[in-house]
């Protein structure tokens, strides 16, 4: 291979793994006034789905009232199986470097393609919950559907860089990969990486899962400074399945499938199949209750092993007569509205161990569940799912990261098979609730797509930066988002930024702009030697060339260090260009880090044109005490009377 000519490097193949109707009207969409006004719900935008494939014949890909594609598209359909519309405008399979089928098998593809795009449906629900208008963040956006995942094997890196490639190739705008990456993976092993570093100098915008790791830390995906990870939140709405126990007790649960024939005033035995030690049992797994008695009980199961509908199929085919599932530690107070086979409850891990605990002290424990229907206004909201990766990023050279939250619990999208209990082969308005930060990238790729349609001159970077800058730190009442693993404060390596919000990004009156010959400039900087580098930037580069920046001195929109002993403060230049108003006045507002003193060159910024740019220095000095925090939150802030441009700050106490 060596001696073939455009040569650079390569790499031995792995597999990655996908990260798996309210939420545009959450995020302050609508379609009579809102962040969707002024952008023509991303007419004539272009956004590139690499996953699993598509349902094309879901309505959610209908191209009523779509424009034929942009002139510039050079893509096409080269899938068998379906034909392409004004909607979705090409597709595409790669499997193991052949051309395969783009159909999706799965439902992750179609479900996080219509999240991103997915054209106007009326009356979509799961089961007859959350019933309401379906839509994608940019529902006038066109789509291009590139398969690289493929049940049992996952997604090839080989064929991720090779879908990203073509889609360079024909003139996407948006890339939205919601598949896993590794947390301590180089960039140059990282196809992602590799491929969006090209997309970005194309001007096309990357967004990928921080992944499902949480709330463990140093677990985010996707770090590079060029591609938007992008956390996943909850929403207010639940689909609530409350349980109610023999001694009064009621706790709060979720389930999609809410049967009318469920007597819920009758209180049913309810079984711990793992009150004895068996772990299987525990998780009700296949096989597991075989000889367990479970007829016309209430079964309790711990979650995890496998997915909580097949621990449902199971107790169903026991005899069960219906399923709690409880949290385990970790997963906290994150639960999920799923379509069941059965009469179910998913219970948080606290509410889990209290039923746990009546069964183990009650001779002859009851249980019930009543449901309820799709509620509004759940607190606290949004926050962290439990499960959303974390930082500090471990390869990154301390850019914070995830960059933003966007809603990624029981998302109501399209999906290629009915669900629940009676699944008819004949369905086709089908739709399903998903979980994941698979779910909550395409919230962002939509939201690019309208920021493409209004600013299409701005540059991947400009556009992160209104992304970044214009994100809400602050739930629905007024409090820094919580944690779903504890519902105490989330901290800043969990949330990045904060809840992505349309409107400010459309309008962030600053942007901390870079060029792609920057990004060369980091990877010399923070380490990586001119083979590495000429791998990433797929031309032969040498860093002795080049002017070396390190992670602090680029030009983010974030602001992270590492302070201890030997480190104790740290310095950080920044450059903000004027998209506002031409002639605009900016103050600084600051909110220091426990801990931490925070200094600026100037605490003033003056505009006399758009376009026109200011350069400041900004200093963190250890100052007092920190106690035993090993984070610590801050922002920095430039408010004028008709913006506040929000650079958040991440301290790492070592």
């Amino acid at each position: 291979m060596e001696a073939i000519d455009g040569f650079v490097y390569a790499e031995p193949d792995k597999q990655h793994k996908l990260q798996t109707t309210y939420t545009p009207n959450l995020l302050g969409l609508s379609q009579f006034d809102g962040a969707w006004g002024g952008t023509l719900f991303g007419e004539g935008v272009v956004i590139g789905v690499i996953d699993t494939g598509i349902h094309a014949s879901h309505p959610s890909f209908n191209d009523s009232m779509m424009p034929p594609p942009p002139l510039k598209w050079r893509g096409r359909c080269r899938s068998s199986g379906f034909a392409c519309n004004n909607k979705i405008i090409g597709a595409m399979g790669f499997q193991n470097g052949t051309r395969a089928p783009a159909t999706d098998d799965d439902g992750h593809g179609t479900h996080v393609a219509s999240t991103a795009a997915g054209n106007f449906v009326d009356d979509a629900e799961v089961l007859g919950m959350a019933k309401g208008v379906a839509s994608g963040m940019a529902p006038r956006a066109h789509l291009a559907i590139y398969k690289v995942c493929f049940q049992p094997y996952g997604c090839s890196g080989s064929d991720i860089y090779a879908a990203i490639d073509q889609a360079i190739k024909d003139g996407v705008d948006v890339l939205s990969m919601s598949i896993s990456g590794a947390p301590d993976a180089t960039f140059y092993q990282d196809p992602v990486a590799i491929g969006s570093l090209a997309a970005v100098e194309k001007g096309i915008f990357p967004c990928a899962a921080a992944g499902n790791d949480g709330p463990e830390i140093n677990t985010v995906n996707h770090d590079a400074p060029w591609v938007l990870a992008v956390g996943a939140s909850s929403t207010d709405r639940r689909i609530r399945a409350a349980v109610k126990l023999g001694n009064g007790m009621e706790l709060e649960g979720e389930s999609a499938f809410q049967p009318s024939s469920f007597d819920s005033t009758t209180l049913l035995p309810l079984v711990f199949p793992g009150m004895y030690g068996d772990l299987n049992a525990s998780y009700c797994v296949k096989g597991s209750l075989d000889y367990i008695d479970v007829y016309r009980k209430v079964v309790l199961c711990w979650s995890g092993a496998i997915k909580d509908t097949e621990k449902g199929e199971v107790v169903y085919a026991a005899g069960g007569a219906a399923m709690i599932v409880m949290n385990l530690p970790l997963q906290g107070y994150t639960t999920f509205s799923e379509a069941h086979t059965l009469p179910a409850a998913h219970v948080s891990f606290v509410d889990g161990m209290k039923i746990r605990d009546y069964v183990y002290f009650n001779s002859t424990p009851t249980a019930t569940i009543v449901f309820d229907g799709t509620e509004f206004g759940v607190r606290p909201s949004p926050a962290v799912a439990a499960f959303s990766s974390r930082g500090p990023a471990l390869m990154n050279g301390g850019i914070l990261k995830p960059d933003v939250l966007a809603p990624g619990v029981n998302i109501l999208a399209a999906w290629p098979f009915d669900v629940g209990p009676n699944p008819s082969a004949l369905a086709t308005k089908t739709f399903n609730f998903e979980s994941g930060t698979s779910m909550a990238t395409p919230h962002v790729s939509g939201i690019v797509a309208l920021i493409k349609k209004v600013h299409p001159n701005w540059s991947p970077a400009a556009i992160q930066s209104a992304i970044i800058t214009s994100a809400k730190d602050l739930d629905l009442d007024g409090n820094i988002i919580a944690d779903g693993n504890s519902n105490n404060t989330a901290d800043i390596f969990a949330t990045g930024a904060g809840q992505v919000n349309p409107a400010g990004a459309l309008d962030p009156g600053l942007v901390y702009d870079r060029s792609a010959s920057d990004h060369i400039g980091y990877l010399c900087g923070i380490g990586y030697n001119d083979t590495e580098v000429t791998m990433m930037a797929r031309r032969r580069v040498r860093c002795s060339g080049v002017k070396a920046i390190s992670a602090a001195q680029l030009n983010y929109p974030s602001i992270s260090a590492t302070l201890n002993s030997s480190m104790q403060s740290l310095t950080f230049e920044r450059t903000v260009t004027n998209v506002g108003k031409a002639s605009e006045v900016y103050l600084v507002r600051i909110r220091e880090p426990t801990g931490v003193r925070v200094d600026l060159s100037t605490y003033q910024l003056k505009f006399s044109r758009v376009g026109q740019q200011k350069s400041f220095t900004v200093r963190l000095s250890m100052q007092g005490s920190h106690g035993l925090l090993a984070a610590a939150r801050g922002k920095l802030e430039w408010v004028s009377k008709e913006h506040v441009v929000a650079s958040p700050i991440a301290i790492s106490f070592t």
